[in-house]
């Protein structure tokens, strides 16, 4: 069957095309834990309905002559019991003309991996959460109710790009200030493009009490004893750099939007050691900078930053192949201004007939660098760390100063190779 529906690709998406790499493939991981082992062919009938509920992503991405688009196609997707890597790379010759997520599965683990071209984490969280409903509802027709589990946006505002949709010419931002490079984790990376990635599960009411104790955030307490950890590693002449923390921001809490597509920008966060500084005065200080990203005004600026490009002539004029370098460039310089990145997806919620079947959630991100996705499912938070690095002092010294703070902790970690 052909179809005529297709989408140009929003600007975050061209940069994700633009730079994915075998080991930053520029996917990320969902995955939700039931309380029971996952049973294939349930799992199978369960992606194939959710799929149709969701058609902007059954979608494969072609190039065209000045950018790329999607196109609707009508591949069924296949459901395997997993067998590589968190995170793949879901767009290369092999996966042309296809799918660019996959939906595999683990004992009691449904992982829903996605290129980022196609969805943010708002918008893949509503569909793993639609392929769980599914699941559970075929499993237990008898326990489970008809539920409402979409916001019952229409066809259209799904399939929104609205970046293009909220921006304005007519703003001007305000005139910022230069960032600094950043000081990046010292050490080589692993080997083969590979990736370590850990899971960190902890009660989320001893964190939000740490943080309480802080006058913090969650987000700021755990991003600030990351930068701590940071700082410790750091070599004494490197500590003239800032560590820099990058935080992803869902537009959808300062827009009318209902897409299903990516919507968010990026904030970030610097700070200059000092000799006298403590845990306490960074955190302090990091919430205080955090607060002043999060303005509606800062936020409308760096709208304005994202999407103007688009909307100059000569730029949408350039050819592909001289534009895609040209982006990879502009990411690689704009990596450079970060150390880590630490996004928080927040409390996840599901309909209460749900609840007493999911165990927890956890999400975890490609990364040239190191990446951390905070969780929480009830009682449950969870951090889902990507580290490209062989170096772990880090990771150790972090995971240490949660537990040094009393905070039990269950550590999970893939292996890599030597």
């Amino acid at each position: 069957m052909a179809h005529d529906t297709w989408y140009r690709v929003d600007n975050v998406a061209k940069v994700f095309l633009a730079s994915a790499n075998e080991r930053d493939t520029r996917s990320f991981r969902m995955t939700c834990t039931l309380k029971e082992d996952i049973e294939e062919n349930i799992l199978s009938e369960a992606v194939k309905i959710a799929a149709k509920e969701r058609p902007q992503y059954q979608v494969t991405i072609l190039r065209g002559v000045f950018w790329h688009y999607m196109e609707q196609i009508d591949d069924v997707p296949v459901v395997t019991k997993e067998c590589e890597r968190p995170c793949p790379m879901l767009i290369d010759s092999k996966t042309f003309g296809k799918l660019h997520y996959r939906v595999t599965y683990f004992n009691k683990r449904i992982n829903l991996d996605f290129f980022h071209a196609i969805a943010d984490g708002n918008g893949a969280i509503e569909f793993l959460n639609l392929i769980v409903y599914h699941y559970l509802r075929l499993k237990y027709p008898d326990k489970i109710p008809h539920l409402t589990m979409t916001s019952g946006a229409s066809e259209a505002d799904l399939s929104e790009n609205s970046f293009a949709h909220y921006y304005s010419k007519k703003k001007r931002p305000t005139k910022k200030k230069k960032q600094r490079n950043a000081y990046h984790i010292r050490g080589i990376k692993l080997p083969y493009n590979q990736i370590q990635f850990m899971e960190v599960h902890m009660n989320v009411k001893d964190v939000l009490k740490k943080a309480k104790e802080n006058n913090v955030s969650l987000t700021s307490y755990i991003a600030s004893k990351l930068m701590m950890s940071i700082y410790k590693d750091m070599p004494v002449l490197k500590r003239i750099q800032p560590v820099t923390i990058s935080m992803p921001v869902n537009l959808r809490n300062y827009y009318p939007s209902n897409t299903s597509r990516n919507f968010f920008n990026s904030v970030t966060v610097s700070h200059m050691f000092k000799n006298t500084d403590t845990f306490e005065s960074v955190a302090t200080q990091f919430q205080a900078d955090l607060k002043n990203e999060l303005t509606p005004e800062a936020v409308e600026d760096r709208m304005y930053d994202y999407e103007k490009l688009e909307h100059f002539f000569l730029i949408r004029m350039v050819p592909l192949f001289i534009k895609n370098p040209v982006v990879n460039m502009v990411t690689r310089s704009v990596n450079k201004k970060v150390t880590a990145v630490v996004s928080n997806l927040g409390i996840l919620k599901v309909p209460e007939e749900l609840a007493d079947y999911i165990d927890s959630y956890n999400a975890l991100c490609s990364t040239s660098s190191m990446f951390v996705v905070c969780s929480t499912f009830n009682d449950k938070f969870v951090l889902g760390i990507s580290s490209a690095y062989k170096n772990t002092r880090v990771l150790r010294d972090f995971i240490k100063g949660l537990a040094d703070e009393g905070i039990d902790i269950t550590l999970y970690s893939t292996e890599v190779t030597d």
